[in-house]
């Protein structure tokens, strides 16, 4: 009897650091549970990108089941020589060279692949007319890396946007 009521006494003295200890490990749990399906959102890009070099910024949304992106911001939106809004001169094809750069479709084809990676995409680059395989990389909420490249992904180039808050 007395080893009973020895035991119920260390209980009761301990009760309460055994509930914080409880309690502090399910709030551990929960929290990183919630992190993780954050973290693992495919609709995580879905916003406005400045790019790297700060003189563009790229609207991402969903298209479908995939992912695409359009310039809607220039820090120099008209064509110095002409004084009229930039156009996609640069294009090999004839027909697109007359075709506004500020509203141009950039990147397309994403596929959300988990872990924070969109794949399967193509990138645009008016400055040069030349069209590359994408993958995109989510760093943090506010970082993404933007690789594109030529055949595999080794030769290639990545650039860092920061994703823009709306005021």
């Amino acid at each position: 009897m007395q080893k009973i009521q020895t035991l119920k006494a260390a209980f009761q003295a301990n009760y309460k650091k055994l509930m914080l200890l409880f309690v502090g490990s399910l709030l551990i749990i929960v929290g990183a549970s919630a992190f993780n399906l954050k973290a693992d959102n495919p609709d995580a890009i879905v916003g406005v990108w400045k790019t790297g070099e700060g003189t563009a910024m790229v609207k991402i949304y969903k298209n479908g089941d995939k992912y695409q992106g359009k310039i809607v911001w220039l820090k120099e939106p008209n064509d110095p020589e002409t004084g009229k809004p930039k156009v996609d001169k640069n294009h090999p094809e004839a027909a697109s060279k007359t075709r506004p750069i500020l509203g141009l479709i950039n990147i397309w084809g994403f596929n959300y692949k988990g872990e924070n990676v969109w794949d399967e995409g193509n990138i645009y680059d008016p400055k040069n007319g030349n069209t590359y395989s994408c993958t995109m990389k989510l760093q943090n909420a506010n970082s993404l890396e933007v690789r594109g490249y030529i055949g595999i992904s080794i030769i290639g180039r990545t650039d860092t946007w920061t994703k823009q808050v709306l005021r």
